[in-house]
């Protein structure tokens, strides 16, 4: 087991989660590593989610829980907001969501994982997830990732579930740093999974969940497997939307572009150009960079993008 002298920050970001909040708290409390605290920022909750925090605030008087207001931007500024909030030091750091339950190992078992990595290296861990009903009911295993993570997949997908990530102390000390220097994201999850594996740092994708996702309509953005989200990704493609994030990504990474390899710097050039190009040599440049999704199916939208000069 991990030793206890690892401290691990957990950041949640808070939104009107009285419904599922105080169960996600309450497995975050019986985690089988015990040295944690929590970064709250409640993006201006009108239900009882203050009250289920300071409650459980009083219940385990020896952690640190700290709670403040967020920007009221969104939840990946809620979440930005947590990385430029966070006390400079040696601690993990892992994000949490407000509706999730935690598996008691979800912090051991990516601290185990971690500590393989060199600690100069930047290191990110995620896993898969138990996908469930509202009530935690009728689990189903998330999407598995077949294809090794990096950039390269970066760039174009995101398989870093929020709810599951945990940053070594390098690679909470670079996103934390680039926090101050992005502006719009799509997602706070992606734009992690971006930064780090572009900076050179290290990706583990564990295929062993580590979070009950709860699915239920307030979701965010929610799991994004099966049928019917790869009819609604085609869709995506289709009125542009891809394209319109693809821009806000570039955006964001050229903002910290310092903080990249010399080798991704030049494979995110590279990006910007096959999307400006015309058709051939827009796809000729597309095969040359090696951009990839995790499977043939999720890989043929980014072609399709490409042809419809959608990426």
């Amino acid at each position: 087991m991990p030793d206890k002298q690892e401290h691990v920050r957990i950041v949640m970001a808070v939104y009107n989660g009285a419904l599922c909040l105080l169960p996600q708290l309450e497995s975050i409390a019986q985690q089988s590593h015990r040295n944690w605290s929590i970064l709250i920022s409640d993006d201006g909750s009108t239900d009882h989610s203050l009250e289920i925090i300071d409650a459980f605030k009083h219940d385990n008087p020896t952690h640190q829980i700290t709670c403040v207001g967020g920007p009221k931007l969104g939840f990946a500024q809620n979440f930005v907001s947590l990385l430029r909030r966070a006390p400079i030091d040696e601690s993990y750091l892992a994000f949490s969501d407000q509706d999730d339950v935690w598996l008691n190992d979800r912090l051991a078992r990516g601290l185990e994982a971690l500590k393989l990595v060199g600690p100069n290296r930047p290191a990110l861990f995620c896993s898969r997830t138990w996908v469930t009903d509202a009530n935690l009911g009728h689990r189903r295993l998330s999407t598995s990732r077949n294809r090794p993570p990096g950039f390269l997949n970066a760039l174009v997908q995101n398989i870093a579930a929020g709810n599951t990530i945990l940053l070594n102390p390098a690679a909470r000390q670079l996103v934390c740093a680039a926090s101050h220097e992005v502006g719009d994201l799509v997602a706070h999850d992606w734009w992690v999974y971006q930064i780090v594996s572009g900076a050179g740092g290290q990706v583990i994708h564990d295929p062993t969940p580590t979070v009950l996702y709860r699915q239920h309509p307030s979701n965010q953005i929610g799991a994004n497997d099966g049928f019917l989200a790869y009819v609604r990704r085609i869709g995506l493609v289709l009125d542009k939307t891809y394209r319109s994030w693809n821009a806000v990504n570039i955006a964001a990474l050229n903002a910290s572009i310092h903080r990249l390899t010399a080798e991704n710097r030049e494979i995110l050039k590279q990006f910007c150009l096959m999307r400006e190009d015309k058709l051939w040599p827009s796809l000729r440049r597309l095969r040359q960079i090696g951009l990839y999704r995790q499977t043939s199916a999720s890989t043929s939208i980014l072609w399709l993008a490409a042809v419809l000069k959608r990426l």
